[in-house]
């Protein structure tokens, strides 16, 4: 059998995989009550689980400038999703720490990608795939952390 796609460039075959499955995610998001969020509000509630983040961290950690993620703050915040509390360090600055709707909908939100994951892996070894994006993306960007993701969409 013929394998369309063994000479197709990793890279465009990655961003295929990315746009159909983040399709498919946000598709069954939407049908499971999440239609009113976009993947960056994910990428961001994904950036400030835990402790939260001011907006100037939000930005770095999702690759984007300052004004764009206070307005990501902002929509999220007119939604109910986030709130800004005094920083505990003092001063002027504000930690955007998630709310009980934004923490439900990453709750329902890894359900679906995890029956969306079980769906496709199939007899695929999807921990081997995701030990080895993981071996690239270090080998890429180092050791220290996870780099913005830089959405474009």
């Amino acid at each position: 059998m013929r394998d369309d796609y063994a000479d197709v460039e990793l890279t465009f075959l990655l961003g295929l995989g990315f746009q159909l499955v983040l399709g498919e995610f946000t598709g069954r998001l939407a049908e499971a009550g999440y239609g009113d969020l976009r993947p960056i509000h994910g990428m961001a509630f994904q950036a400030l689980k835990g402790r939260g983040a001011t907006a100037t961290e939000l930005a770095e950690r999702l690759g984007v400038t300052k004004q764009a993620a206070g307005q990501i703050v902002d929509d999220l915040e007119r939604r109910g999703y986030v709130r800004r509390d005094p920083h505990p360090e003092g001063g002027r600055r504000k930690l955007v720490v998630l709310t009980a709707a934004a923490r439900e909908h990453l709750a329902v939100a890894g359900r679906v990608l995890h029956e969306l994951e079980a769906e496709l892996g199939g007899s695929a070894d999807l921990g081997a795939l995701r030990r080895e994006l993981g071996r690239v993306v270090r080998a890429l960007h180092g050791q220290d952390g996870l780099p913005p993701l830089r959405p474009v969409w």
